[in-house]
């Protein structure tokens, strides 16, 4: 139940351990999930099957606490970077993660190993990841290094704000959800089944199946998806606020997945919508969207930076951060893991220092 959040606690104060039996459990409820039409990811299931296995590990080898907190980030490492095929941004976000606007660099190489030889291992068995990619645009003026425009980076900043707020809403009604969905209905197995009748109730609603499982592509050549977002009219205009929906009625109300590819999903539809409005290249604009969702509602904007240069290429890294950076302070003490800690706040309120994101938002309610 507790999912990637026990993983965290344990690498904040070990105590009763991961289980080795949430391997096996995590990913037949994951398959269960996207094979019945729930709108959820797959790096969720990646970093808790990681994890769990670290655990083993730790105890078979009777590492001491120090050294167990290693591993069970490596185990987040490696799972994040073999699922996405980004050993980089592996490795980051699972130092990154663990607290907010604190990254403890002891695990730094063995995080990296760790991505690095899960990317290896998936490649060696013939695993392909999706490819995206923003062509080169030549309207874009060159500075230096970077691709640098006035008016793009001002729309990158803008477009960042409303990355974060998605982010934002996307998390606060994940966690809302679950908190009513388990007030309302005493029976724990009766929470996913009202989960499962909603989410066919509002896909006969929308009148489309777009919004289901992953979302990466479309049954159809014209369906909203992320490889169509990066093509102008390849969203709606509430695209993304609809994978909102069904995604945290989903993850909220009890079925097993990750969050991150969702939130991809989200953040290339609404930069698709946004590239609209401003004018600006819609495959540039989602790509940001893609990876700006993903660093507000994680609040991890150094590995998403990253991840920004891994899937979509260097040349646009400037616009990448500027996206990321931004939407990490419009979300505000906000992220889709209760266990997340505030090593920094972003606000500069001590107040904060070294909560979980769930006391948090407790203290507001």
């Amino acid at each position: 139940e507790a999912g990637n959040n026990l993983i965290m606690d344990e690498i904040h104060e070990p105590g009763g351990g991961v289980p080795v039996r949430m391997t096996p459990l995590v990913l037949v409820t994951t398959i269960i999930t996207h094979f019945f039409g729930g709108s959820a990811g797959r790096e969720g299931t990646a970093v808790q099957m990681g994890g769990s296995m670290a655990h083993w590990l730790a105890k078979l080898f009777n590492l001491d606490k120090a050294d167990f907190r290693i591993l069970l980030m490596a185990g987040i490492a490696a799972g994040f970077g073999a699922v996405f095929g980004t050993p980089v941004t592996g490795a980051i976000f699972a130092l990154e993660v663990i607290a907010v606007g604190k990254i403890n660099h002891t695990a730094l190489f063995p995080c990296f190993v760790a991505s690095i030889l899960a990317d290896i291992t998936c490649s060696f068995y013939g695993i392909h990841h999706t490819h995206y990619s923003i062509r080169l645009l030549t309207e874009v003026q060159q500075s230096g290094f970077f691709h640098a425009n006035i008016w793009l980076i001002l729309k990158a900043a803008i477009a960042g704000v409303c990355f974060g707020l998605a982010g934002y809403i996307f998390a606060e009604l994940t966690h809302s959800i679950k908190s009513y969905s388990n007030k309302i209905i005493q029976q724990p197995w009766l929470v996913p089944f009202v989960g499962g009748v909603i989410i066919i109730a509002l896909t006969y609603l929308v009148g489309t199946t777009d919004y289901l499982g992953l979302g990466v592509i479309s049954s159809s050549d014209n369906g909203v998806s992320i490889v169509n977002a990066f093509k102008p009219g390849g969203a709606n205009t509430f695209s993304w606020a609809l994978k909102i929906l069904f995604t945290a009625v989903t993850i909220g109300m009890g079925f097993k997945g990750g969050e991150v590819t969702p939130l991809f999903f989200i953040g290339a539809a609404l930069g698709n919508t946004l590239a609209v409005y401003t004018g600006a290249p819609v495959d540039l604009m989602a790509g940001m969207g893609f990876i700006a969702v993903f660093a507000a509602a994680t609040n991890t904007p150094i590995a998403c930076t990253i991840m920004g240069a891994e899937l979509f290429g260097g040349e646009y890294i400037l616009y990448y951060a500027i996206a990321c950076f931004t939407a990490y302070y419009f979300s505000g003490h906000s992220g889709i893991y209760s266990s997340q800690r505030i090593g920094n706040s972003k606000f500069n309120t001590e107040t904060v220092l070294g909560k979980k994101i769930s006391q948090i938002r407790a203290d507001k309610h």
